[in-house]
């Protein structure tokens, strides 16, 4: 009886949610470029501003429902910040997954499908940046397209694994909306 109450409580949530419909074989993978950064002069890995550290909370707050399972990360400081109020609330320690690793930035979102295949079946979610994000959905067999905007931050793609079959990708957002963007940077 238990079981069945959850199992429905499971799918009320999926349902109120919006939550991707999967089996317990697939894996839902969650993308997000960091949050806003403080720009501070000649500061190569800068923290994030406090417009970041609220979008990172709102994160939180949108995926609490998710069942987050692991985070991956990079090195950078504002990746792991971004991060950080999911993972203390899901007392997870985030998997670092360094740009500088094996095949350096060009072999980053290669590196990122392998740590998420190496987690089958759970909930991830993985914070990039504006010019690994959509490399990592196409790493994982989404479909290729341009880096994100520099002014891109409410993004948040779901990619959902399920073994026999093409991966299914949203696109959805979060947070406060992105202001307009630069013509150029969506090649117009």
């Amino acid at each position: 009886m238990q079981m069945i109450r959850t199992l429905r409580l499971a799918l009320f949530a999926a349902l109120l949610f919006g939550l991707p419909a999967a089996a317990q074989d697939s894996t839902v993978v969650v993308l997000v470029r960091h949050a806003e950064k403080a720009v501070i002069a000649g500061e190569a890995n800068p923290p994030l501003s406090e417009e970041g550290q609220a979008r990172a909370r709102v994160l939180a707050d949108s995926l609490a429902a998710w069942n987050v399972d692991a985070i991956i990360t990079t090195q950078y400081v504002r990746t792991q910040q971004t991060a950080a109020p999911l993972a203390a609330a899901r007392r997870i320690t985030p998997v670092v997954v360094s740009t500088a690793g094996e095949g350096g930035a060009a072999g980053h979102p290669a590196a990122v499908a392998a740590a998420v295949r190496g987690m089958a079946g759970k909930t991830i979610l993985v914070v990039g940046h504006s010019n690994t994000v959509r490399q990592i959905i196409h790493a994982l067999g989404g479909p290729a397209a341009r880096d994100l905007c520099d002014g891109e931050f409410s993004n948040l793609f779901v990619v959902v694994l399920k073994p026999g079959a093409a991966p299914r990708v949203e696109n959805r957002h979060y947070g406060r909306p992105d202001g307009p963007t630069d013509a150029a940077c969506h090649g117009m």
